[in-house]
């Protein structure tokens, strides 16, 4: 086989490759989009191209007496904003630390980091639920929020420490001589600097709550503190068990908050992306 036959193989797998995960990922999010505009509320027929769409699920998560949706949708939104502001700032504090400082315990403080990555979040859903209730904020989004931002760290705080690890010292050193202290390098270079990698954390933390089911079915009883995750499964679980046109209509709308966050990080990612490929 000549190099040009073989370049033209290789591409052709490529391409039957893409074509493979359009259909795994594309498939499911065009039939949940065609369900969520189909008249009715069974799935057993609904069809993939509704002879008269409708936008009537939408209106009624809105309108409707029976909908605890607008509910989800903020308490959902209210978690996934402080997480992720908390997560930025904490994260950062940590990483500068672990970065610049040097301190006993600093490496084996690294080691645990990296281990306790090793563990399902599962492992420690009792103790947490135990925690919540001692301290009196089980049933809380308060204590989801505190378990999120804890959660979080061990991951966020090794990967911002090692973006801080490539910004050069002698920038922190020329900041000392002009007689800056820790608090405002860390302000006014570290930070500006480490923009991308921040983007990153703040937009997966911002996606977490959105996304998680079972943390919130640990921690959270009462309807009025669902986040959307565990609002929509009881939606189509307990008393609209065949509701699935609305199920739809609400997981489509899930995507817009995230969206909308990430094309407001949009540039500093590609920023990220663009400095990954040309440091050394």
């Amino acid at each position: 086989m000549n190099r040009k036959t073989k370049s033209r193989v290789e591409v052709a797998f490529i391409y039957l490759f893409f074509i493979i995960m359009f259909i795994l990922i594309g498939y499911p999010l065009i039939w949940t989009v065609m369900m969520s505009i189909n008249p009715g509320t069974n799935m057993l027929v609904t069809q993939l191209i509704p002879e008269s769409p409708t936008l009537e699920h939408y209106k009624w998560l809105f309108t409707s007496p029976n909908s605890d949706y607008l509910i989800w949708y903020r308490n959902s939104l209210g978690v996934a904003i402080a997480n992720s502001l908390g997560s930025v700032v904490i994260t950062s504090l940590i990483a500068y630390a672990f970065s610049r400082y040097k301190f006993i315990g600093r490496k084996y403080g690294l080691y645990m980091f990296l281990l306790l990555q090793m563990f399902p979040a599962l492992m420690g859903m009792v103790a947490l639920y135990i925690l919540l209730t001692t301290i009196g904020l089980a049933d809380s989004l308060i204590g989801l929020t505190i378990i999120y931002l804890g959660g979080q760290i061990p991951f966020n705080a090794w990967l911002v420490k090692g973006y801080f690890d490539t910004i050069p010292r002698e920038l922190d050193e020329a900041a000392k001589i002009d007689g800056a202290g820790h608090l405002r390098i860390f302000t006014t270079i570290m930070l500006p600097l480490a923009k991308p990698i921040l983007a990153v954390v703040a937009l997966f933390n911002f996606m977490a709550p959105f996304m998680d089911f079972l943390l919130p079915r640990i921690v959270l009883t009462s309807p009025e503190k669902y986040t959307l995750a565990l609002g929509l499964y009881n939606f189509i679980n307990d008393q609209f068990s065949t509701n699935f046109t609305r199920f739809s209509a609400g997981a489509i709308l899930i995507a817009v908050p995230i969206a909308l966050v990430f094309l407001l990080l949009q540039r500093y990612l590609i920023g990220g992306l663009t400095a990954g490929a040309t440091k050394g």
